[in-house]
């Protein structure tokens, strides 16, 4: 992901985050070693936090607690590998999506509408990705600097790693093992942190340029007839002649084709995301469920209710991000057909061009009623309601611990 000609933060943000996860297209030998390395780094500290905290999980069982919050981490951490996964099996897709954004979103020449469309959609997109990466980045400090808190409240006469080892008179305890081993941990939290974020920004970012760029298709579809080598003949309100109508029928058949290779583009996004898009679906009911127990907990310390605090805004916020993303490329792709239906067709000769182009515009509208999105798994598309439904979700099973 190429962003030194661009100033949307948002796309600075998520390139970087790509980076440190070492998954980005390489322009040479070099940087595709540099990938390869970064990302098996990578992988190795998942590995290490995956296998710390399922052993935390088998001394945990005797305290519901403690339970609660290994599980909330293991919950965290599967969405983490599941997306790991994803991007890992469809490689060439996200970079094939990548490459398309790239030319054609985010380096076309616009007129000033477009451009002020484009602005708008820049603005929401680093709106929602510095609240999101915000909390979540919170939750990762919390996470750190939990046991360097108790380290001091306690006069430095206990020290705590940030996940549980259930190593007892350990050498690991002692200086210097205790900071080796503590340090590793922090990269382990921050290695999930970076995946946590990567993906979910990157969806962000194409849902809603690809939703600006279906916006931009209806402006141009809506003034097909004001193009500019017609623009005499609409304002002295003249019969359209079959020269300018041919012209019309050519400009509509290149706005078609923009349709249809929006619509390809969508289709690669779903076969990318779709199965990351089911797990954070099925995930976040009870990851926000969780959240909320840990948070209102009275008997656990003041570090671990503020670390999942952030988390359970976090979550809220990315789950919107999620699916308001979802919903306004949906709505925005339907909205294609009454684009279609305004281009005052009724203007047009019946000559050749213009039947073909009432001919087109029927298929272009048939074809529009069919919504593009991102769908879980072909289940259900993710839309706005997904999110009112896992909020209702999770507050049923909140309900339900809370009874325990």
């Amino acid at each position: 992901m190429r962003v030194e000609e661009t100033e949307d933060f948002s796309l600075i943000v998520t390139s970087f985050y790509f980076k440190l996860a070492g998954i980005w297209p390489a322009n040479n030998q070099k940087e595709e070693y540099l990938r390869r390395a970064t990302y098996s780094t990578a992988i190795c500290l998942l590995v290490y936090g995956i296998v710390i905290e399922i052993r935390d999980l088998y001394f945990s069982w005797s305290s519901f607690a403690e339970l609660i919050f290994v599980l909330c981490n293991l919950m965290t951490i599967a969405m983490v590998i599941l997306k790991v996964i994803v991007l890992t099996l469809n490689k060439q897709l996200f970079f094939e999506v990548v490459a398309h954004l790239e030319k054609h979103f985010w380096h076309n020449n616009y007129d000033p509408y477009e451009k002020l469309l484009l602005d708008r959609c820049r603005h929401m997109c680093t709106f929602f990705i510095c609240i999101f990466n915000f909390f979540a980045i919170g939750t990762v400090v919390n996470y750190t600097l939990a046991p360097i808190t108790a380290y001091i409240q306690n006069n430095e006469s206990e020290r705590i790693f940030i996940f549980n080892l259930w190593l007892d008179n350990s050498i690991l305890y002692s200086t210097p093992y205790y900071e080796i081993t503590f340090c590793s941990q922090i990269l382990v939290v921050y290695q999930y942190g970076i995946f946590y974020l990567c993906l979910d920004n990157f969806l962000c970012v194409t849902n809603f340029h690809t939703a600006n760029q279906f916006r931009i298709l209806q402006y141009r579809l809506e003034n097909l007839y004001r193009t500019s080598s017609m623009e005499k003949q609409y304002k002295t309100s003249e019969p359209i002649s079959p020269q300018c109508a041919d012209d019309c029928y050519v400009t509509f058949k290149n706005y078609v084709r923009q349709h249809q290779s929006l619509i390809v583009h969508c289709n690669k996004v779903e076969k990318t995301f779709t199965v990351a898009a089911l797990g954070q679906v099925l995930v976040f009911s009870i990851l926000i469920c969780l959240d909320g127990y840990l948070v209102l907990m009275e008997e656990a310390p003041v570090s671990r209710r503020l670390i999942f605090a952030f988390h359970i805004i976090g979550c809220i916020c990315q789950l919107l991000m999620f699916t308001y993303s979802c919903d306004c490329l949906m709505r925005d792709s339907m909205d294609i057909a009454s684009a279609v239906y305004s281009m005052e067709w009724q203007l047009f000769p019946m000559n050749y061009s213009g039947k073909m182009l009432r001919n087109d515009m029927q298929l272009v509208i048939m074809r529009s009623k069919e919504p593009c999105g991102l769908t879980a798994s072909g289940f259900f598309i993710v839309s706005l309601e997904t999110y009112t439904k896992v909020l209702s979700t999770a507050v049923s099973y909140f309900t339900l611990l809370r009874s325990y």
